[in-house]
């Protein structure tokens, strides 16, 4: 019986995705300096939240999107309440944020707030340009072949201690119609929203690649069109050390 409801549940995952995803086998590579994992918190509970939203959502035709920048929108669920609940929001999220203020990444936890490859970047506040420094961090490869995904990564100078990989499947054009809060009326859009997210442990494989294998997390929710983010984590520490990504294959035209 366990085993026929462990078949079950991932039948059901695989269905929340388009068949293409499905099917299409795709690599994606960043190069050897360091590509920024662009982290947004936010919540259709906020109203100081929009702004940041459209401005993550202009990123979708910047010339750097997956080759210099990658962003995600975290979803917290801190500001759901009787009146409105996010239904992109999980708990997860909220504590992901929590956990880059326990390791001296953030100041503190709110919304809307944004992590650039793993440092507090307020910038955005006041009108600054997003320019993050391109160190040496080494190449990140990572192979989507049906549900499996494979991921290889050789960092700049070695690497100490365990690593892992983090994966996330993000949505596009997504939008609500909020009736109630702080946003009650409001039409929000949202891109880059974080739907499906997971981890894998990398191994060393003695040649100085870091290697491990795990399945594409199911996204929670459809969208019009998704994308593929892939970072490198160490054990327990939320700052990126890498980061590469892209549109997944969809038959439907994209931005």
């Amino acid at each position: 019986m366990r085993r026929r409801s462990m078949w079950i549940r991932l039948f059901a995952a695989a269905a929340l995705l388009p068949a293409a995803l499905v099917q299409a086998a795709q690599s994606f590579e960043s190069p050897p300096q360091q590509v920024a994992l662009l982290e947004l918190f936010t919540s259709e509970g906020c109203s100081s939240c929009p702004p940041a939203d459209a401005w993550l959502s202009t990123l979708v035709r910047d010339p750097r999107l997956w080759q210099t920048l990658v962003p995600v929108a975290f979803h917290v669920d801190y500001w759901d309440g009787p009146g409105w609940q996010d239904r992109f929001a999980t708990p997860a999220f909220s504590a992901r944020q929590r956990r880059h203020v326990g390791h001296g990444l953030v100041r503190q936890v709110y919304t809307p707030g944004f992590v650039v490859a793993g440092h507090e970047w307020r910038g955005w506040f006041g009108g600054e340009t997003l320019a993050p420094a391109a160190p040496a961090a080494g190449v990140l490869r990572a192979t989507l072949d049906g549900q499996r995904i494979d991921v290889r990564y050789t960092p700049h100078g070695g690497a100490d201690g365990a690593l892992q990989a983090r994966v996330a499947v993000l949505g596009f054009g997504l939008g609500s119609e909020v009736r109630a809060g702080e946003n009650a009326g409001r039409r929000l859009r949202h891109d880059f929203v974080v739907l499906g997210f997971d981890g894998f442990a990398l191994h060393p494989d003695g040649s100085g690649h870091w290697t491990g294998q795990g399945t594409l997390p199911a996204a929670q929710l459809p969208a019009p069109r998704h994308a593929l983010a892939v970072w490198i984590e160490r054990n327990g520490e939320p700052a990126p050390l890498q980061a590469t990504g892209g549109w997944l294959a969809l038959p439907a035209a994209g931005p």
